[in-house]
């Protein structure tokens, strides 16, 4: 991840509807939820939530995919590991692989709370 991607990441989670859809849709899991849902549970109008999605989408905190008339959105697990692991590159006196167990810990779900296995970003480093 270069800085400008990672500025975008910053700035989309910086606001604070936007942080909690990202929060929501973490906990919603490799499924996620439609956006119609994510407006209701966050008491947002739906147009004001597309704008909030939108934004994440295009930091690539968050993916999109068309289920018949509705657009779901999930987490992007990859994303947001990479935009930790982007944050924490220089730590550890320059020694990153000192920080991988931070990292992993806080980007990945234990495996038996998501049996799913066609999510694999859902389950963390391998």
């Amino acid at each position: 991840m270069d800085k400008i991607t990672a500025l975008d990441a910053l700035a989309a989670l910086g606001q604070e509807t936007r942080l909690d859809v990202f929060r929501l849709l973490v906990r919603a899991g490799p499924d996620g939820l439609a956006a119609g849902e994510i407006a209701a549970r966050l008491s947002t109008v739906q147009n004001t939530m597309s704008a909030h999605l939108k934004v994440l989408d295009r930091a690539g905190l968050i993916a999109a995919r068309r289920e018949g008339r509705s657009v779901c959105y999930a987490a992007d697990m990859t994303g947001f590991r990479d935009l930790l692991a982007f944050l924490m590159e220089d730590c550890c006196n320059g020694a990153p692989g000192l920080c991988r167990p931070a990292i992993a810990a806080a980007t990945c779900l234990r495996q038996d709370e998501h049996q799913s296995t066609d999510h694999d970003a859902w389950k963390g480093p391998t």
